[in-house]
């Protein structure tokens, strides 16, 4: 559900369907972010690729589940309540320990990264995260210098940037059409990340 008219699975024809055909979940579900692209399915085909290169793609050498800390991390501080449930939930799945999980979620909603349950290097990159989306024209070398320092190379500064960067993007498209949850089954994502064609959600 969202702001705008939308196009159901049921009624896609064409690109739009065979879009949708490549992004469903069980049931043919669509997330309504993806759905809220439906009247020009080409922004949907940039999103998703966008998405699927960044957060799910086996070039990348950051934990799967800590590129979600990021993303959650990143729409909390947006306000995007819709991100924040749908990649927690993909966050719980990925760390396979719910007790850590609770515990990272929680200093995230305390704005307190520093409490979370993390090595010193992932708190490192939640602070070059968090001044990237509220301040980011006052970001400095000295920034991407910190992180480095902190143990990061710089392949790894670019994964950090990006996932950043992709989770403000996708809030702003959640919060500024409207997306809602309902309909949605939360916290499913691309599973084979060696195929940056694959989208299904499961």
């Amino acid at each position: 559900m969202s702001w705008i008219r939308t196009i159901p699975f049921d009624e896609a024809t064409g690109k739009l369907r065979r879009l949708y055909e490549r992004v469903t979940g069980p049931g043919n579900n669509v997330d309504n972010i993806m759905m809220a692209h439906s009247l020009r399915p080409h922004s949907m085909e940039g999103h998703m690729g966008l998405y699927k290169n960044v957060l799910h793609h086996s070039g990348n050498s950051l934990p799967k589940w800590f590129l979600e800390v990021l993303g959650v991390w990143v729409s909390a501080l947006n306000g995007c309540a819709y991100c924040v449930e749908h990649h927690f939930l993909g966050l719980q799945r990925l760390l396979g320990d719910a007790g850590s999980g609770d515990a990272i979620r929680a200093a995230i909603e305390a704005r307190a990264p520093d409490e979370a349950p993390l090595e010193p290097a992932q708190i490192a990159a939640m602070a070059y995260a968090r001044k990237l989306t509220l301040s980011p024209a006052e970001m400095v070398e000295a920034d991407v210098t910190a992180l480095r320092e902190a143990g990061f190379d710089d392949g790894q500064i670019l994964e950090i940037n990006q996932v950043t960067a992709y989770f403000s993007y996708a809030n702003r498209t959640v919060l500024g059409l409207g997306c809602s949850t309902v309909g949605d089954d939360l916290g499913l994502s691309p599973g084979n990340s060696d195929d940056p064609d694959d989208w299904g959600h499961r």
